[in-house]
């Protein structure tokens, strides 16, 4: 393994953890901001940046989202992918360390199992590096992105019906994670032409794709924090970015999947692996319908709710 390409693993490792604590905050910033409206989107953004935690949290995701760039210029897009997703499991210890969410046995197994198969999917990556990382295929790219993106607007359409109520937030997650790799994805392709003039780079349709489905993403994202439980949320967005991303990295730029045949066998079925833990991270919807039914026979305390919004607004 050559130098370039530790440097760059290390840099999507130190992203990873920055990304991890940066979502823990702006979930607890979330939380204390007016829900977002997809009708007064810059209403929605200003009020969640005037939540302390959250314009911190996104000053944490600044700096992990630099450290990926950086990655993602030094090693393979699907060997930056599976280290970030093998990070997940500080999700886990920094969630219960540093901000007092409790996990249960069920969400710590499906870390657990996610982070094991992409380590493995980081293990044995391909060797390729540097700018021969950013070489792609035109036609698999449009293909690659226009599918994340129908499969991201679906699950967003889909968040209107009354029958996903309960799902709302982990699907909204689901479709922040799609459309991130989509800004992932163009972002790496735009890492080849840093030879070139700026002025070239623009009339590229890079920057333009990675800021429309960033944006798409980004109220996403707020929204699913808002909604939904932070942990499982935080984590299903991540591995749904993640592990689109590993396969975007070989379809589009060519990373390999394997050396010989035990070896894609192997990846292949890690793949598998981290598609069914990611599975059992979020709660059962019974429980959530459970305990929404238990808060609703439960008699309301007026002080209640003005004190939870001062709790929150403390934090």
């Amino acid at each position: 393994m050559s130098l370039t390409l530790i440097v760059g693993l290390g840099l999507a490792l130190a992203s990873a953890a920055a990304g991890n604590i940066g979502f823990l905050m702006r979930h607890r910033g979330a939380v204390a901001a007016p829900d977002v409206d997809v009708r007064h989107l810059w209403r929605s953004a200003v009020a969640l940046f005037r939540s302390k935690w959250w314009a911190i949290g996104y000053a944490v995701a600044v700096v992990a989202y630099v450290l990926h760039v950086g990655a993602l210029a030094l090693a393979p897009l699907s060997l930056v992918q599976a280290v970030l997703s093998a990070g997940i499991v500080l999700l886990g210890v920094f969630a219960e360390r540093l901000f007092g969410h409790e996990l249960g046995r069920r969400e710590w197994t499906g870390i657990a199992l996610t982070a094991l198969g992409l380590a493995f999917l980081a293990v044995t990556g391909g060797a390729k590096e540097g700018q021969e990382t950013a070489n792609y295929s035109v036609a698999a790219m449009i293909a690659f992105e226009s599918g994340l993106v129908a499969i991201g607007v679906m699950l967003l359409l889909s968040c209107r019906s009354a029958r996903n109520e309960e799902r709302k937030g982990v699907l909204l997650g689901v479709a922040a994670g799609l459309l991130f790799t989509v800004t992932h994805v163009a972002i790496k392709a735009a890492s080849g032409k840093i030879d070139t003039s700026v002025a070239e780079l623009a009339a590229t349709p890079y920057i333009p794709i990675a800021l429309a489905a960033g944006i798409v993403a980004f109220f996403a994202s707020a929204r699913s924090l808002q909604i939904g439980p932070a942990v499982p949320v935080i984590a299903v967005t991540s591995v749904a970015g993640n592990a689109s991303a590993i396969p975007a990295g070989i379809v589009v730029f060519g990373d390999p999947l394997g050396d010989d045949a035990l070896i894609i066998v192997l990846r292949s079925l890690a793949f598998l692996l981290v598609t069914a833990a990611a599975a059992t991270i979020p709660a059962p919807v019974r429980a959530a319908r459970r305990s929404r039914s238990a808060a609703d026979t439960t008699e309301p305390q007026p002080a209640a709710a003005p004190q939870r919004e001062t709790a929150l607004r403390l934090q």
